[in-house]
């Protein structure tokens, strides 16, 4: 590696965000602190039972899979080339990402967000219609099908919490990939 610009990009958190009430975007934040088993300190969907208002109709006392959601920055610059204007939290993650390629990951993988934080990455975030309530369109952009039919959803990905910690923006992010073979991130 020759320059700067050859030399990896380190993962990092680049924003934060909760929320104590049900609302599709979630305000950003200084700090965030992740609770072992919960999810988000004061988010609404925190809990080790399913907080999402859809999953709660269906069943109450399924696993909550879906504690933390993260989702990557490159994304929003991926919308903006098709018109779309996003920030962090605009579409409910609770961390947003920058240098990782979140939906490469393996179930399982283990994320270290800064010094304490583990999060379990559980499976995809499934988007949903409020994602056109948002910006009409939008829903399009994440979650489309490649050549072959199957369904892509760039929307994020899912995770429990295995180590609770407070997380900033600015901290790394780095990864410990599960035991071989992989299973690959499907919808949670």
């Amino acid at each position: 590696m020759n320059s700067a610009t050859d030399a990896p990009r380190t993962a990092q958190v680049t924003a934060v965000s909760s929320n104590g009430v049900y609302s599709f975007t979630k305000p950003l934040r200084g700090h965030i602190t992740l609770l072992a088993g919960l999810g988000v300190e004061g988010d609404v969907h925190a809990g080790v039972t399913v907080k999402h208002r859809s999953r709660v109709a269906q069943d109450p006392t399924q696993p909550n899979l879906r504690q933390v959601h993260l989702i990557q920055q490159e994304l929003f610059a991926e919308v903006g080339e098709a018109g779309f204007k996003v920030e962090p939290g605009q579409l409910g993650e609770n961390v947003t990402t920058a240098g990782i390629d979140l939906l490469g990951l393996p179930t399982g993988a283990l994320l270290h967000l800064g010094d304490e934080a583990v999060v379990e990455v559980t499976g995809l975030r499934n988007p949903c219609l409020q994602i056109d309530n948002f910006q009409h369109g939008l829903l399009k952009q994440l979650v489309s099908r490649d050549s072959e039919g199957r369904v892509i959803r760039k929307g994020g990905i899912m995770g429990v919490v295995h180590q609770g910690g407070t997380i900033r923006p600015g901290d790394t992010i780095t990864v410990t990939l599960p035991p071989e073979p992989h299973t690959p991130l499907h919808r949670v």
